[in-house]
């Protein structure tokens, strides 16, 4: 608890958006979703507070990584620019790997795709979404990487932002802001104002629009919850458990080990700064939607510099899929396991590498992790209907390894700080 101006005591806001999360789990179960209110569908009203809530984080993206980026670019010297760059692709790389190896562990111990024995794939069935989902992903292959990586270097930077291709966006502010830093006098000082400025007024506003993360947190669970049951959980049940079992390892043991060590941080207290950041990413299922708020998290509550923060940020909430690249994986291997698919060490080697390309290659693709189970699929001679198996459950999974993917950003964000010699508030 926190204690306001009149003396009245007001819930932290990381208990508010828990107490929402809880209750919205709680409307799931007990109502449908023929449930209305006053003859209108209560679906319907949580469609439209979730979606306000959606828009108004997206809103703040554009702006909020262009200023980030190029504040922190007029800082940095080409040195500086050389390291910090090679530590977070470094980063980057080496967790997304270690995420798809653990989830290759764990779908290997426990192989949910096998039931009694026998292939599940006649005992589960498939989705009645599949052939709506075979369309949209249909002739999605490895040759999209090269495209999304094309979008890099976009010919209309303003249409790039438009339509949310952020690589491109990213891209732009880099050299802006590096050729923003060779300027002098007036001119410098100038765009070193507004860039500034600028900043500083998108992290009033995301603070604004986090005053509101409760009701949108309860508008988008329980929508999620109400539609899709706890019983359709059941026939999958152990899909979803070892995905969330892995998620919880690389999250709660791998990911801390970094911090500890490689940092040299408390897990408990960038855990606790981070809680905000992960509720949020949890109910949006979006880390670029989660993004102004993790920048808050990892600035204001973990002490971290704008000059790195900036940097590291808006590219891992792009290219940085740890949750996405282990879940790719394991859903391949569970697809593979109920198809009786002989799954040999050249076999899940092309997945790891696969899931590993892909996590990065395909991110600004829409439905990107379907799309790139599609890829793994084809990669290893599966049909596209296969995705049915997983259809039910991928909505509150992804919600998971949303989670992780933020996390994620955040321990790189604070382990390249402590690398370039900063102080945190975690030590």
């Amino acid at each position: 608890m926190v204690t306001t101006k009149t003396g009245y005591f007001r819930l932290a806001l990381h208990w508010q958006i828990l107490i929402a999360l809880l209750l919205a789990v709680l409307t799931g179960i007990f109502f449908d979703q023929d449930f209305s209110v006053f003859g209108i569908s209560f679906i319907s009203i949580l469609v439209f507070f979730g979606t306000l809530f959606l828009n108004a984080l997206k809103m703040l993206i554009v702006p909020l990584i262009m200023a980030s980026i190029i504040t922190g670019m007029m800082s940095l010297k080409s040195d500086a620019l050389g390291r910090l760059g090679s530590k977070t692709v470094l980063y980057y790389a080496t967790t997304s790997l270690v995420a798809i190896l653990i989830g290759l562990f764990f779908v290997n111990i426990l192989q949910p795709g096998i039931i009694d024995g026998e292939p599940a794939r006649n005992i589960i069935g498939l989705s009645s979404d599949t052939e709506e989902i075979v369309n949209r992903v249909g002739g999605k292959g490895a040759a999209d990487i090269a495209e999304v990586l094309l979008r890099m270097v976009p010919a209309n930077i303003v249409a790039a932002a438009a339509k949310g291709q952020m690589l491109g966006l990213i891209f732009f502010s880099l050299i802006f802001g590096f050729f923003v830093s060779r300027l002098e006098g007036a001119q410098a000082q100038a765009h070193r104002d507004f860039w500034q400025g600028l900043l500083d007024i998108m992290m009033m506003m995301t603070d604004f629009i986090m005053r509101f993360a409760p009701y949108g947190v309860y508008a988008l669970v329980a929508k999620v919850i109400m539609m899709s049951g706890v019983d359709a959980f059941e026939p999958l049940a152990l899909f979803f458990a070892t995905v969330v079992l892995a998620l919880a390892t690389h999250l709660l043991l791998f990911l801390p080990a970094i911090l500890r060590f490689l940092a040299r941080v408390s897990p408990t207290k960038h855990f606790k700064a981070m809680i905000p950041a992960l509720l949020t990413a949890f109910s949006t299922s979006s880390s670029s939607a989660t993004l102004p708020i993790t920048m808050d998290c990892v600035e204001n509550r973990a002490g971290v510099s704008n000059q790195v923060s900036g940097f590291t940020l808006p590219l891992g909430a792009t290219i940085n899929m740890d949750g996405t690249a282990l879940y790719e994986c394991v859903a391949a291997m569970f697809i593979a396991q109920a198809y009786g698919l002989s799954l040999d060490i050249t076999t899940q080697f092309t997945i790891v590498l696969v899931a590993l390309l892909t996590s990065v290659g395909v991110a600004g693709i829409p439905s990107a992790s379907l799309v790139a189970i599609t890829i793994i699929l084809a990669a290893i001679g599966l049909p596209l209907e296969a995705i049915g198996l997983i259809l039910v459950v991928d909505r509150v999974l992804d919600m998971c390894r949303t989670s992780v993917n933020v996390f994620s950003d955040s321990c790189a964000a604070v382990t390249i700080a402590r690398l370039e010699g900063e102080e945190t508030n975690l030590i």
